[in-house]
């Protein structure tokens, strides 16, 4: 079940104008977005998200299934 509501906004890196984050949030009505998405990609963690993204492709090597001899 996903929550009522939620938008997906991007975010570009202030430093890196490359890295593009995706942000889920509810919003009020009011609220002016684009203050709000400036703040954000100002606050967002670039370095952990860096990280997180890169352990996510790794491929481990050498979990290989070894012979039985008899």
């Amino acid at each position: 079940m996903s929550i009522p509501n939620v938008k997906r906004y991007r975010i570009t890196n202030p430093a890196d104008a490359g890295e593009v984050a995706t942000l889920m949030a509810v919003l009020p009505r009011e609220t002016d977005v684009d203050a709000y998405l400036k703040d954000a990609a100002a606050r967002f963690d670039w370095k952990g998200w860096r990280e997180a993204k890169a352990q996510q492709y790794k491929v481990r090597v050498g979990q290989q299934k070894q012979k039985k001899s008899k």
